[in-house]
């Protein structure tokens, strides 16, 4: 091989960079069931932003900013970085997605059967790629079609999602 870098494991498919965003956001996003911030941190002054590491107030608007920021994490990888930086971001969606699954962690159970899915299916196409990628994923792989199949049997606490 030369010393350009590999860029093969960008044309598996775009699904990833563009269902991943949203719905990877859904799953970060603070749980509905957790205890809402106190007043004074629920309305930042004008211009005001966050302190880093803290999470905006739950909303419609703090949705939607979680989703673009996962979308340019999404893009800065996809055309910035490398192919084990790639698998590392998607082994941290299959942690996520796993832990909604075994109820270890709260979670939109919709959006974790999509993210599940889609990871699931790429992982399941590097067996056409040159390199270690498929065995790498191997125990991702099972993890994620175990989490599948709990994330699409119907709960019974009424969540009908």
């Amino acid at each position: 091989m030369s010393g350009r870098r590999r860029l093969d494991w960008l044309g598996l498919t775009p699904e990833p960079e563009r269902e991943l965003p949203v719905a990877v956001a859904a799953l970060r996003a603070p749980s509905p069931a957790s205890p809402p911030p106190p007043p004074e941190a629920q309305a930042p002054a004008p211009g005001a932003r966050a302190p880093a590491g803290e999470t905006p107030a739950a909303g419609p608007a703090a949705a939607a900013e979680l989703a673009a920021a996962e979308r340019r994490r999404v893009e800065r990888l996809v055309l910035r970085g490398s192919r084990h930086g790639w698998l590392r971001y998607l082994a941290e969606v299959t942690e996520l997605v796993t832990s909604v699954a075994e109820g270890s962690r709260p979670g939109d159970r919709a959006a974790a059967l999509l993210a599940a899915e889609v990871v699931l299916d790429h992982h399941r196409m590097l067996i056409g790629l040159p390199g270690t990628g498929y065995g790498r994923t191997a125990e991702d792989r099972t993890a994620l079609e175990s989490a599948v199949r709990v994330l699409r049997t119907p709960t019974r606490t009424g969540d009908s999602r």
